[in-house]
């Protein structure tokens, strides 16, 4: 199965501004995968970032990555944190929100294509299609 991190930190964004409040974002930064601007972690290795609309340009919440651009103290920056490295989702203003626990490990990538369909259940040759033409 895949993972319902991705799932809930979309369902508790819209949540969040669908109340008015300002999502934040809590990140595991020495997670795998995480691009932040390192002078803004602690020393704990974290690092909260405010993702309300008014705060970030090009928001995509994927299922595999968390994209956005940002200023940090008026400099623009390219954030991209796997979904695994949320810590937690919260609003600013009252807290309000949920914890995720400890960052997950990405999902393994896929193994390389090996070149050619999969024949194998055919015997070799190549599968006709399911699909018929309707009139």
């Amino acid at each position: 199965m895949t993972s319902r991190r991705p799932y809930l930190i979309r369902a508790i964004y819209d949540w969040v501004l669908d109340n008015g409040l300002t999502p934040h974002l809590l990140v595991a930064a020495d997670a795998v995968g995480v691009e932040v601007p390192g002078e803004f972690v602690t020393e704990d290795s974290r690092i909260t970032i405010n993702v309300s609309p008014t705060a970030v340009r090009n928001l995509e919440l994927g299922n595999d990555w968390i994209h956005f651009s940002a200023r940090f103290s008026g400099r623009p920056f390219q954030v991209n944190v796997p979904p695994g490295a949320v810590l937690a989702l919260y609003a600013r203003e009252n807290g309000e929100g949920m914890l995720f626990g400890e960052a997950e490990d990405p999902p393994e990538p896929p193994p390389p294509d090996t070149g050619g369909d999969d024949d194998s259940d055919t015997g070799g040759k190549p599968r006709g299609s399911h699909l018929k033409v309707v009139k």
